[in-house]
């Protein structure tokens, strides 16, 4: 839609519309109203439940693995040990006040962003969508953050402690703490938090005004003549709601202003173990007040530079550098101009783990259908005892390192996804830290797989090697094809296979994984189940018409976890090519 051309006609567009918005904001306020206390009890009360009645178990354990682990040396172990204990007092008072102000913010916010977005978007009735939109559904998603939790405390904190337990030193020699340095680093620490925090506070402080007036400014110049987020109609309702609430971000601007200031405070004495040298340590704290001011200046687009000094914190400068050198896909990043050969489109970071656990759907299926995936193997990751992480590691391990055959093949710049579309790069990547973590080292993985140039024998030896690795009986027992004839190239094989399970096993601690993989282990089994009732039948009965059976992925829209989802009508064209696929008569 074009934006009204002349001062008198944005104004008036302007005026038509503040009404409308207006009811709609009403709207969702007492949507919130009426949802948060209900939100907030449930938030509350679940992951209070979770954490206090886990408190005990996490508290013994985490001693238990420490002490236990080989990668520490007995002094880090003690220092380590006073850490935890202070860490695991405090615990749960954090967690509780984490689950109220999380509760009551999703319970609040929730309805309302989902009021403007029934009528910002193609939905036929916008009315109905506009009262029914952010009820129900902010209700399901409360409960699935308790799931999340749920996840995180039991899941992801087990497989972290028994990584830390089970692992030996790496090179043979546990890491250890020099004691020397120790009472000098906490003095630095005392110092930078005694300096940085009010002086970093004052500095904000000033700057809080400018942020406020410039924001508004800014905000009510593209209102008025429909420009930057107000040039879309879709964007409208959203932009003015953030007139409204831009002084809340400015205010956690200013709070997360005085949190920083904690963390580079301490980070003085983080700097005086690492250097060795306490006066080191106070000409960080020093600096770091130019490295606050700087950043601060760039943000609100102020002149550069400081106006407190920046003195020299390192004995040397060293550069990221690292035994290999970068791949191609990135050191050269995508160029604009083929960027533009097709469509940008941004992706989300919940899409690429359907995407992930859609390919771990189609593959398993294929598996169960060969025999290699068995009853037990399900059975076992259902029950979380897959000792061997045939399925809970090595399957999306194996669709990983298939997306990566895949990209290599195609020669893509990124990672080319399931759909052999969607394709992953530096551009329209997810923003979120989580995949700066992971998308480089599989991008490096690539590329080296680009190098081999491996051949159809080898792809399927690695494919197997990177599923069965972690039983190492059944890899032995197995028949996972001929591996290569030299020594190195199987070596080779073998780190590949270890550090895509390693960085699998990392990804499999994110909050929304447990959720997405016991889904997919349920319809894995009702494959496997079904499959073992058409032999039965047809062994028993011979042959015979058998009745179209209900699709897997039908089968997984109807799940509970999956309907929260957005973006169902990709599920449901997935849902009916399944269906044609299988709607035969075996005679």
């Amino acid at each position: 839609m074009e934006p009204p051309r002349g001062f008198l006609a944005s104004l008036w567009n302007f005026i038509c519309f503040l009404p409308y918005f207006i009811g709609l904001l009403i709207l969702g306020v007492l949507k919130g109203v009426i949802l948060c206390p209900l939100v907030l009890v449930i938030v509350t009360v679940g992951n209070s439940a979770l954490i206090l009645g886990l408190w005990p178990v996490h508290f013994f354990y985490t001693f238990y693995c420490l002490w236990s682990t080989k990668q520490l040396g007995p002094a880090l172990k003690l220092v380590l040990s006073i850490c935890v204990l202070v860490i695991s007092l405090f615990w749960p008072f954090v967690g509780f006040a984490s689950s109220v102000v999380g509760g009551a913010a999703y319970g609040f916010l929730a309805p309302v962003f989902a009021t403007f977005q029934a009528v910002g978007g193609k939905k036929t009735n916008a009315f109905f969508h506009s009262i029914y939109d952010g009820t129900w559904d902010t209700v399901k998603g409360s409960l699935t953050i308790v799931r999340d939790v749920r996840d995180v405390l039991y899941h992801s904190y087990f497989s972290i402690m028994d990584d830390l337990r089970l692992q030996g030193p790496p090179g043979g020699k546990y890491y250890e703490i020099r004691l020397f340095y120790i009472p000098l680093a906490l003095i630095a620490v005392a110092l930078g938090l005694l300096v940085d925090i009010p002086t970093i506070i004052v500095v904000a402080a000033c700057k809080f005004p400018y942020m406020l007036f410039k924001g508004w400014r800014r905000l009510f110049h593209d209102c008025i003549g429909r420009e930057g987020p107000f040039l879309e109609t879709i964007c409208v309702p959203f932009a003015g709601l953030a007139i409204l609430l831009w002084p809340l971000a400015v205010v956690g601007a200013f709070i997360g202003s005085m949190l920083a200031s904690i963390l580079l405070g301490a980070y003085a004495g983080v700097v005086v173990y690492q250097e060795c040298s306490l006066w080191l340590g106070l000409c960080y704290i020093v600096a770091s007040l130019s490295i606050y001011d700087e950043y601060s200046n760039d943000v609100l687009d102020m002149p550069e530079g400081s106006c407190f000094p920046r003195p020299q914190y390192r004995k040397k400068t060293t550069s990221r550098t690292s035994s290999f050198s970068k791949p191609d896909s990135v050191r050269n990043p995508p160029s604009r101009a083929n960027s533009m050969n097709g469509p940008m489109v941004e992706l989300k970071p919940l899409e690429l783990l359907d995407g992930l656990f859609k390919a771990c759907q189609h593959h398993g299926e294929i598996m169960v259908s060969k025999g290699i995936i068995t009853q037990k193997d399900i059975e076992d990751a259902k029950s979380n005892k897959d000792g061997g992480q045939v399925i809970s590691i090595g399957l999306p391990a194996y669709c990983i390192l298939q997306t990566l055959i895949r990209s290599a093949k195609a020669n893509s710049t990124g990672l080319l996804l399931y759909d052999d579309v969607t394709e992953v790069t530096s551009v329209n990547r997810p923003r979120d830290a989580f995949y700066e973590w992971f998308l480089n080292p599989l991008l490096i993985i690539k590329d080296q797989i680009k190098a081999e140039n491996l051949s159809e024998s080898d792809e399927e030896y690695l494919g197997k090697l990177v599923l069965l690795s972690g039983d190492p009986e059944r890899l032995r027992n197995s028949n996972i094809g001929s591996p290569p004839e030299s020594e190195l190239r199987r070596a080779e094989f073998e780190a590949l296979a270890r550090r895509l399970r390693g960085i699998t096993k990392s990804i499999s601690r994110y909050p929304t994984w447990r959720r997405r993989f016991e889904s997919s282990i349920k319809i894995m089994m009702e494959e496997l189940a079904k499959k073992n009732g058409d032999s039965r039948t047809s062994e028993g009965s011979g042959p015979r018409n058998i009745p179209r059976s209900k699709s897997m992925f039908a089968r997984m829209l109807s799940d509970k976890s999956f309907r929260i989802r957005n973006g169902k009508s990709g599920y449901d064209q997935e849902a009916q090519l399944v269906d044609t696929d299988r709607d035969v008569e075996i005679q």
